[in-house]
């Protein structure tokens, strides 16, 4: 089969590989349908992720059709349309128990083009298959499911649960990428009074507009604090979601907070960031990180299948599986290109 294989920092191919099997009882092997590049995928090809080793395929979200199954695997089976999530569950250790998968002792957690391969092939093999694949629901397009397997997930449990965003709320999202914009997608369920989205692309702040955010502010042009300062009566936002991964952009969400305030980090960050303590020390704020877990994943299916979230907004561009590296140079220039969500579709 064809894959996209990591070669180190700044290297990578797509490449003939052995197709993958059967390992574990638990395992299945699913045939890619959809794809989709993440901007933790970029992270890595910058070397920000060092577990990430030469020779690994890369990718962690996909929609496709199970084509082998272990013995053990009991809810889905050999034909079945699935969601293949980027947390993978054994479902038995302390932290799979209490709902935070992404901290799996069992060998899971983000494993997918992590530790193991992952989803950016013709096939992949997903350990722990009960807990890490979802049935798609009939009527349901890939391109909405996909958005499942990290984005949404991400941003709600990361960015907006993590913060405890509440009714009335003033919620900050420094960063109007994908995972930005899938925290103003999750936020607006819990119906804040306003959502302000900061970001240096006056592209991604109109896709902001479009997800449901009431004010925008370019911060190359604008001073994002007094903005938020001035709405708020100079207290600052209540939840302040940082959705980037790079020190500026933490140390804004941290500026933005009000006394009392939640700043829930959900960026990938590969340098150090400086914490403010003589600023924030004595104003009772709570800073939160985290890997996504994925518990909401089923929740979030409801909603699709219901009718009642659409997360298609998100996919710009479209491109054929094997045509996955002109995809990433798409989706590496955003600013330029508009790209939010590639979607890769596998070619008969």
């Amino acid at each position: 089969m064809k894959a996209l294989v990591y070669h180190g920092p700044g290297h990578k191919g797509w490449e003939e590989v052995p197709t993958p099997a059967v390992i574990d009882p638990t395992d299945v092997v699913v045939r890619v349908e959809a794809t989709t590049i993440c901007g933790t995928d970029l992270h890595i090809l910058k070397g920000d992720v060092p577990a990430v080793t030469d020779g690994r395929i890369l990718g962690h979200e996909a929609v496709g059709t199970v084509i082998s199954a272990g013995d053990a695997v009991r809810r889905v089976r050999v034909g079945d349309r699935v969601l293949v999530s980027c947390i993978t569950s054994c479902g038995t250790c302390r932290y799979c128990r209490d709902g935070h998968a992404g901290q799996c002792l069992g060998g899971g957690g983000w494993i997918l083009g992590h530790k193991i391969d992952g989803t950016q092939a013709e096939y992949v093999r997903v350990p722990f298959a009960d807990l890490s694949t979802y049935p798609v629901p009939d009527g349901v397009t890939d391109e909405a499911v996909l958005m499942l397997a990290d984005i949404l997930p991400t941003g709600f449990e990361v960015g907006v649960l993590n913060g405890q965003v509440r009714p009335a709320d003033v919620v900050a999202i420094v960063g109007a990428g994908p995972i930005g914009l899938a925290s103003i997608i999750g936020a607006r369920l819990y119906n804040p009074s306003t959502v302000i989205a900061i970001d240096l692309a006056d592209s991604r702040l109109t896709a902001a507009k479009a997800f449901g955010a009431d004010i925008t502010v370019n911060n190359s042009r604008e001073d994002a604090l007094a903005v938020v300062r001035e709405l708020t009566g100079g207290l600052g936002a209540d939840v302040a979601i940082e959705a980037v991964g790079v020190p500026a952009t933490f140390e804004l969400a941290a500026a933005l907070i009000r006394p009392g305030g939640h700043v829930a980090n959900v960026g990938v960050h590969g340098q150090p960031a400086t914490l403010h303590l003589e600023d924030l020390w004595i104003r009772n704020v709570t800073i939160t990180t985290g890997l996504v877990d994925a518990y909401s994943t089923p929740t979030l299916l409801r909603l699709i299948g219901a009718g009642q979230l659409d997360p298609t907004g998100l996919v710009t561009h479209h491109f054929p599986l094997h045509d996955i590296e002109r995809a990433y140079d798409v989706f590496g220039d955003a600013a330029n290109t508009g790209a939010l969500k590639v979607v890769l579709t596998a070619t008969a």
